[in-house]
């Protein structure tokens, strides 16, 4: 051990030089050789060099205080914890992460231009006789986790996105990264440019907060370079699919903390699951950001708080739905593509509607999925059209067509305490809508109409269409805006919420849910200039179309008259 001791000393030595000697003006060209002019100032205005770090291997902590000491390195002990460290120490050992202890310590340096920086110590507790000694050994020769890191001097997403690229414009390649909850901060790490002129082969950018977002995107580019890992990662979506659902289904995130951890032995008695297996589901929820795995047990992130039951905004009735019938129907899928069909129908011999309709859970469970998503319909209520109606001196009334359980239409209402509403369902749908907007106080300024879409009331001064149009084909589709169009005032707008598949074939949750109506309703998304065309053979005209939350659009609809201006979407 003296001799292990030793060399990890004399490494830590090294690099508590390095950090002294450099600076992030003179070290950013000798990490990307050619690197000059305007690039360089920007990059060094927005980025500094902050650490180098290195992973060491004490027994315990009292040898790990003796190594700082002899690197003359002041640090409070015991050491944070470090996520992204263990983790990618657990995929590249094939170990789980709870067997590594892996901490993280930050003691300053003074660099010779007088600049505050760090040695970054990661350090994985390695006991005597203990079978991390292979680990430690191949880590020692390999030096994955040696790297350079810089700080993001401004936690802007479009300044990040643009460090980003001129990393990769001089060679650098996405090499992984992570958002560490302990510390609130994401880690964006790269593979040296192999003309580097520094010893270190990685580089990483430490961003303060939670960067998911931009990160994703980083992580994307780097499995990109992996097509087997890429490809072996789609295969197994269904795994996460019922992961998902049966974490759910067991209720263990109402089991769990958001603030404090919790063993795996508590929550398994909780929810009546065997601790080992439960352990399993876990770290394979805790590897997707759905919970977090620390010592004190496993806590929810803000991801998996959204599976609790009674959460605002809780997506628990999706996860169950998708885990559910609609899982069911997906198998089925290579049916629907060999012979139109849709599998749902072939699975479950009727269509999803009269199947729900059916079974008062299910009907239950699908019209809480449909309002899970009632992060689309936030700016909804703000519509110039809803709030234009709201000022009108003699009031004005609001028709929800196929308003589901009545969660856009209680948005509305609580905007706009002027506007009295009208929701059209069928028998069941309707009396879980009187129920809800009567438990929100809005039950008095709402008429519930029973019927079919032969049945749309007319008078109405906004008509609203939500999630509706892409159940049915085109002709189904023609078919409702004409009872719309026929119930319509002259005066009257009709607002339709979906998403809108984009024209240039960009990502977009659209092209999934494409898929998803073709497989379960026999339905479809469309195009904005499809839906224009589709509202023309009703009478109607597309007047403009304002982006939502999710993918999500609203189309503003009014009658046609001669002379009208077509919105060219």
């Amino acid at each position: 051990m003296i001799t292990t001791l030793s060399g990890d000393t004399s490494r830590l030595l090294a690099t508590v030089d390095f950090v002294k000697e450099q600076d992030t003006a003179a070290l950013l060209p000798l990490l990307f050789p050619g690197l000059d002019g305007p690039e360089l100032r920007t990059l060094v205005e927005h980025c500094r060099f902050s650490h180098a770090a290195l992973l060491v291997f004490p027994s315990d902590e009292a040898e790990l205080g003796a190594m700082l000491s002899d690197c003359g390195l002041v640090a409070a002990l015991p050491a944070q914890p470090s996520v992204v460290v263990r983790e990618r120490l657990a995929v590249r050992h094939r170990r789980r992460p709870a067997e590594l202890d892996v901490g993280i310590l930050r003691p300053a340096v003074a660099g010779a231009d007088g600049a505050h920086r760090m040695v970054e110590v990661f350090a994985l507790t390695v006991p005597p006789g203990s079978d991390l000694d292979t680990v430690a050994a191949y880590e020692r020769e390999r030096q994955h986790e040696t790297h350079v890191a810089f700080d993001v001097a401004s936690p802007d997403p479009l300044v990040l996105r643009g460090l980003c690229a001129t990393f990769a414009r001089y060679g650098a390649t996405p090499d992984g990264g992570g958002y560490n909850p302990h510390e609130n901060g994401t880690v964006f790490y790269f593979g040296a440019p192999a003309e580097a002129k520094v010893g270190y082969r990685r580089v990483e950018l430490y961003v303060p907060g939670d960067h998911r977002d931009v990160l994703a995107a980083h992580l994307d580019e780097h499995r990109a370079r992996q097509p087997a890992e890429t490809l072996l990662r789609l295969l197994t979506g269904a795994w996460t699919t019922q992961a998902l659902a049966t974490f759910t289904q067991l209720r263990v995130p109402d089991a769990m903390d958001v603030e404090r951890g919790t063993g795996v032995e508590e929550l398994a008695r909780k929810v009546g699951a065997r601790p080992r297996n439960l352990s399993t589901l876990l770290r394979y929820l805790a590897m997707l950001g759905v919970v977090t795995e620390a010592r004190d047990g496993f806590r929810l992130t803000g991801s998996g708080a959204l599976l609790r039951t009674g959460t605002p905004g809780s997506m628990r009735a999706l996860a169950l739905m998708y885990g559910g019938p609609f899982y069911e129907s997906f198998a089925a899928l290579g049916h629907t593509v060999r012979t139109g069909e849709v599998a749902f129908e072939h699975v479950f011999g009727e269509n999803h509607f009269d199947h729900f309709a059916r079974d008062p859970h299910l009907a239950e469970l699908f019209d809480q999925s449909m309002a899970a998503g009632s992060a689309m319909f936030d700016p909804v209520p703000t519509h110039p059209a809803l709030t234009a109606a709201a000022e009108a001196p003699a009031g004005a009334t609001v028709v929800d067509i196929a308003g589901g359980n009545g969660e856009l239409l209680g948005r509305v209402l609580a905007a706009h305490p002027r506007l009295n509403g009208v929701l059209l369902e069928r028998p069941h749908a309707v009396e879980a809508a009187r129920s809800r907007l009567a438990e929100s106080g809005h039950a008095t300024r709402c008429t519930f109409v029973a019927g079919d879409f032969a049945d749309v009331p007319t008078g109405g001064d906004i008509y609203v269409l939500s999630r509706v149009l892409h159940d049915w084909d085109d002709d189904r589709c023609r078919e409702i805006l004409r009872h719309c169009a026929r119930a319509m005032p002259d005066h009257a707008d009709l607002l339709v919420v979906e998403r809108v598949l984009p024209s240039d074939g960009s990502v977009s949750l659209a092209t999934a849910w494409d898929l998803h109506m073709m497989c379960n309703v026999g339905g479809r998304e469309r195009q904005a200039a499809h839906y224009d065309r589709l509202f023309a053979d009703a009478g109607l005209t597309l007047v403009d179309q304002t982006p939502l939350p999710l993918d999500g659009h609203v189309l503003h609809v009014r009658k046609a008259r001669p002379g009208h201006a077509v919105c060219n979407a």
